[in-house]
């Protein structure tokens, strides 16, 4: 990997040509409240991502990633392989190798100012956790939100951060002139396999409370109970608890789906369960045999258990963007009470 040996403010020739189309490379920092971990702080030339719509008649997605990396380490995490863009060739680095967008309130002001900008909907957590714990000390997200609010843009925001909170007032000034929809992923809900599942995020209980913090100051927010991770957390009492703590959080909606393993992270994964859980080896080898996602027997189970569980709770099923991956923004004109099914998430 050839990030070693770079200087403060250098641009050598042989940085790796994924970053050097689209960052300046200012410091590398490490420091012992982030052991393990290496920041890599840039400039970059844009802060706003298109992502072309894939339904007919719906508005191209837009999307902010701050960071490249995340420090919540989660086994699971669909964006794991797409720090190959950046060369770093170990699966692990995801974990460990952050990017910092230093500048990128600047530039997302800039590009906001355009004539050319027409006020789409914005989603933010697509990729990688904007508040991820990293936020704490670079503090990106203010003049982010600070941006959106000054031209009024809509904003979808999926997190497993509870620094969220820190940030509800500048959200709520943006829902005084269009839709904020926000989402709080929370998957696991046993403490000890969070640890194993997702060892670098808040707990499930601290997240939740974010989720009644941000409902309390007037603004949507729901759970991604996903991915729901096959004979970990698929049982209908452990499912019943979840839901139960979603509801008494007054989550706005629930979202779910069954585990699904690209490549990349498919390899990563089933390496972490044969490591902790290898009496489900055979299982998860029939499950995905034939490609990325559980079978539809397995997801017709699935929503089979949850279904009634979501009446006795009181609460109503979301859906995703199926462009960007997070909570489908109302500025979009769809109903997310009406919507069928949920689409697979990408977080």
């Amino acid at each position: 990997m050839r990030w070693a040996g770079q200087q403060v403010g250098a641009e050598p020739t042989d940085a790796l040509p994924g970053l050097a189309k689209v960052h300046d490379l200012v410091r590398t920092s490490r420091t012992p409240e982030f052991a393990g971990m290496t920041f890599y702080e840039v400039r970059a030339k844009s802060a706003l991502n298109k992502v072309p719509g894939s339904v007919p008649g719906t508005p191209y997605g837009w999307t902010i990633n701050p960071y490249r990396g995340c420090s919540h380490a989660c086994v699971y995490c669909f964006a794991r392989p797409t720090h190959r863009y950046l060369e770093f060739d170990d699966p692990g680095a995801f974990d460990a190798e952050v990017v910092v967008k230093v500048n990128v309130a600047e530039v997302l002001r800039t590009e906001l100012h355009r004539a050319s900008w027409k006020g789409s909907p914005v989603a933010l957590g697509t990729n990688t956790d904007p508040y991820q714990r990293a936020e704490g000390r670079y503090r990106l997200m203010p003049g982010i939100l600070e941006a959106l609010a000054e031209a009024a843009t809509p904003v979808s925001l999926l997190t497993k951060g509870t620094l969220l909170r820190r940030d509800l007032p500048l959200l709520a000034r943006i829902a005084e002139h269009g839709p904020v929809d926000l989402a709080m992923s929370v998957a696991i809900f046993d403490p000890q396999l969070q640890a194993l599942v997702e060892p670098g995020t808040p707990s499930a209980a601290a997240r939740l409370a974010t989720v009644r913090a941000a409902r309390d100051a007037g603004l949507e927010c729901g759970v991604f109970l996903m991915p729901v991770l096959p004979h970990l957390t698929d049982s209908v009492e452990q499912l019943d608890d979840a839901l139960a703590a979603i509801a008494a959080a007054g989550a706005s909606y629930v979202v779910w789906t069954a585990l699904h393993l690209k490549p990349g992270v498919r390899q990563w994964y089933l390496a972490w369960l044969h490591e902790h859980f290898p009496q489900h080896d055979a299982a998860y080898q029939r499950l995905y045999a034939t490609g990325p996602y559980a079978p539809k027997a397995y997801r017709r189970h699935l929503a089979e258990r949850i279904e009634p569980l979501l009446e006795r709770h009181g609460l109503r099923r979301g859906a995703v963007d199926d462009t960007t991956g997070t909570t489908r923004s109302r500025s979009a004109g769809i109903v997310r009470a009406t919507e069928a099914a949920a689409q697979p998430m990408l977080f």
